[in-house]
This record gives structure tokens, sequence and C-alpha cells, in this order.
């Protein structure tokens, strides 16, 4: 099973708070709410056809409470792809704090993660996705545990907030698999890891 994490940030990187102005204030965050004036029909058809293809879905508590509270409570609209995957397929969730998980289809990985994570993946087929989570990609990375990246870079910068890769962290290859841009602006980037980087040496000047 293929591990794919699917995020959504600005230009300056940051990820928190997409959806609404009180959908995460952590840290005094006061710019949420920024994705929505640039959801065209382009990028919601991407993200549809995304959530179509998975089998199966890894959060971390956060964002699983997020959702959980939004998508698992609204009735069936009848015509969301996002929502018939997100109530219909299972979740996974890598925490140690949860314990009485109330969406339907729900399974709390609380112990070794890493190895239930690899369980999953060693799985013959399917793809395995990973929605917000921040903390939990950047764990996944470090841990050599993601298959494919792929980023919806929304064309504003918010100048707070959390960003999705930090400061400071190990450093990935990345081979570009797609590219596209919608009519709003929003690039869509799909990745695949390849091991660590290669950089350029000084090359040594010639003794006189």
């Amino acid at each position: 099973m293929k591990l794919t994490t699917i995020t959504m940030v600005t230009v300056d990187g940051v990820m928190q708070g997409l959806g609404g102005p009180d959908e995460d204030r952590r840290g005094g965050f006061e710019r949420g709410g920024w994705v929505t004036p640039y959801a065209d029909n382009e990028a919601m058809t991407f993200l549809n056809q995304v959530y179509q293809r998975a089998d199966a879905f890894l959060f971390g508590r956060r964002t699983y409470e997020i959702f959980a509270g939004s998508w698992g409570t609204w009735d069936d609209p009848g015509d969301s792809p996002i929502w018939t995957a997100l109530n219909t397929k299972p979740k996974y969730v890598a925490s140690t704090t949860l314990t009485d998980p109330r969406w339907a289809n729900t399974t709390v990985l609380s112990g070794d993660v890493a190895a239930a994570i690899g369980e999953l993946k060693a799985k013959p087929a399917g793809e395995l996705q990973v929605h917000g989570s921040g903390g939990l990609i950047r764990w996944l990375l470090d841990n050599q545990l993601v298959d494919e990246i792929t980023l919806l870079t929304v064309p504003v910068v918010v100048g707070q907030g959390t960003r999705l890769f930090p400061d400071t962290g190990p450093d990935t290859a990345l081979d570009l698999v797609d590219s596209r841009a919608t009519p709003k602006g929003v690039t869509i980037q799909v990745y695949r890891p390849t091991g660590r980087p290669q950089y350029e040496t000084a090359t040594p000047t010639p003794s006189t």
C-alpha cells in the first residue's frame, strides 16, 4: 500500500487553519481561512479525484478531531466524493491520548506506530492517504515512510502560522512526478522522495 501525503500550503509554507478563522488558533494564529478564495473548480475536481482513489486514511489526532467534528457529523450531501470517502473508508489515528474515537470505522494506533504503519504499507495494493496532520507528516518523513508527496500551494503569503517543514530537519531529494496550475493560481505538484540530496562541493584551488 502506497502512503501519500496531501497538503495545502501557502507560498510561505504555512498549513495551519486553512479552512476557517476558528479552525486552529494555536499560537495566536489569526489568519485562518486562507484557502477558500482560491478553491476553484479545477482544484476541487483534483481533490475529489484524490479522495476517490483512497483506500484508507491516516491522521494525527488534531486533524482527526477537526475532520470528525465536520465531515464526520454532516449528513450525506449525496454528491461529495470527499464525504463518501471519509465516511466509508477505514481511518487510522496515530495518537497516545485518543482512547474513544466516535467516528465510525476508526482505529487508534497508540503502540509501535512505525510498525503498525509498516503493516498497513505491506498490504499488496491500495493507497493510504494523509491529509493535514503536519506533525505526523514530519514524523513519517523522518522515518522514511512516505512514498509520495502532493502539495497544493495557494498563491498567498500569510506571514504567520505553523509551517509544513520545520526550520531544521532531515533533508530529502524529490522527483517531480506531476505539476499543474489551476485558474486561480493554485499550483499542484506531486513528488516522490528519493533519499538524500546531492550537494555541490567546492573545487579545490590548484596550489601554486
